[in-house]
C-alpha cells in the first residue's frame, strides 16, 4: 500500500540544489537525508533521484498538487531554454546551472521575505526569517525527533505585532517596512490576490506603494510568486553579469539594462536572469560570493 507521506514527483532535468540555493527562497536546509524546508504549513524533505524528486512530509497527503506547483516539476524546461538567444554568456550560464527552476511561492511569504532581504547576505536573510517564524509562526507537524518547525506568519499575525517585536528578530531598519506591508495587506488595502489579475506594470506599481519595496523587490515577487516572466529583477549580481558579459564591463543605466534583458532574452527573460544571477554569483565569483543575497 502506498505511503501517504511519500511521493516521487517525475521531473526531467531538475537541479534541486541550484533551485533551492539560488537566492529565490530562504527556508531550505541541506542535510544528509536531503533538503528540508516548509511549504505553506507543511514540513517537507526533498531528495533528487534519477526519476525526479522524492518528497516526504510529516502528515499524510491525499493531494500533492501543492508541491508540484511550488516546485514547478511539470514545467518543460528544455522548451524554455530553447527560447534564449544562442550567445556565449547565456549558454555558459545554462551549462553551469543546468536544471535550475523557478519556484512558485506564496505571495505574502515571498513579499515579506524580500522586504527582509534588503542589503543582507543569504545566510543572514535565512536567520532573520527563521527567527521570525519561530517566534510568530504556527507550529507545523514534523517527524518524531525532528527539530520543531513553523509556518511563515501571516500578514494579520505580523500586523498585530509591535515594531520592537520585529527588531528583536534582528531585521533592523527593515522592521517598520515589514510592519507597514503587513498592515496594508491585512486591511485589504493591497490585495495580493488582485495583483494576479493585473498586468505586470500595474502589479509592480501596486507593490511599490509599500515602504521599502522598490523595482528589484517588486520584480522578485512578480517573478517568484506570480510567475511573471516579463519581470526582470535587477540587483547587484544581475547588473554585474549583464555589464561584464554583454557590455564589455561598461557601466550601463539600470533602465537600459532592464530593457536589454527583457528584449534580448525574450518571453522567458525572468528565467534567463535567474540563470545569470546564479552563474555570476557562484561560478564566476567563487565560493566567497555564494551567500550573497539579492542586494
Amino acid at each position: 500500500m502506498p505511503d501517504p507521506t511519500r511521493i516521487l514527483l517525475p521531473a526531467r532535468e531538475y537541479n534541486l540544489a541550484a533551485t533551492l540555493n539560488s537566492g529565490q527562497t530562504f527556508r531550505w536546509r541541506s542535510g544528509e537525508e536531503g533538503w528540508e524546508g516548509i511549504v505553506g504549513d507543511r514540513w517537507v524533505r526533498l531528495r533528487a533521484v534519477r526519476e525526479g524528486i522524492a518528497a516526504e512530509t510529516a502528515a499524510p497527503q491525499t493531494d500533492w498538487t501543492w508541491l508540484e506547483r511550488y516546485l514547478q516539476t511539470r514545467v518543460e524546461l528544455p522548451r524554455i531554454l530553447a527560447t534564449f538567444p544562442a550567445d556565449e554568456p547565456i549558454c555558459a550560464a545554462i551549462e553551469a546551472c543546468r536544471g535550475l527552476r523557478l519556484l512558485r511561492q506564496d505571495p505574502w511569504e515571498c513579499l515579506a521575505s524580500f522586504i527582509c532581504s534588503s542589503t543582507k547576505q543569504i545566510v543572514q536573510i535565512a536567520q532573520i526569517i527563521s527567527r521570525l517564524c519561530a517566534r510568530f509562526g504556527e507550529p507545523v507537524a514534523v517527524p518524531a525527533g525532528q527539530t520543531p518547525a513553523f509556518a511563515f506568519p501571516s500578514a494579520r499575525r505580523i500586523a498585530a505585532l509591535a515594531e520592537a517585536d520585529l527588531r528583536a528578530c534582528q531585521m533592523g531598519f527593515r522592521a517598520p517596512h515589514l510592519l507597514a506591508a503587513a498592515h496594508r495587506v491585512a486591511r485589504g488595502e493591497l490585495s495580493l490576490d488582485r495583483l494576479q489579475r493585473l498586468d505586470t506594470p500595474s502589479a509592480r506599481a501596486g507593490l511599490m506603494t509599500l515602504p521599502g519595496v522598490g523595482p528589484k523587490i517588486a520584480d522578485c515577487v512578480l517573478l517568484f510568486a506570480y510567475g511573471r516572466q516579463d519581470a526582470f529583477p535587477l540587483d547587484v549580481w544581475v547588473t554585474r553579469a549583464l555589464c561584464e558579459l554583454y557590455f564589455s564591463g561598461r557601466r550601463v543605466p539600470p533602465a537600459r539594462l532592464r530593457e536589454f534583458g527583457q528584449q534580448h532574452f525574450g518571453p522567458f527573460a525572468g528565467y534567463a536572469q535567474q540563470y545569470l544571477f546564479h552563474y555570476i554569483r557562484i561560478h564566476r565569483r567563487g565560493p566567497t560570493g555564494q551567500n550573497r543575497g539579492r542586494t
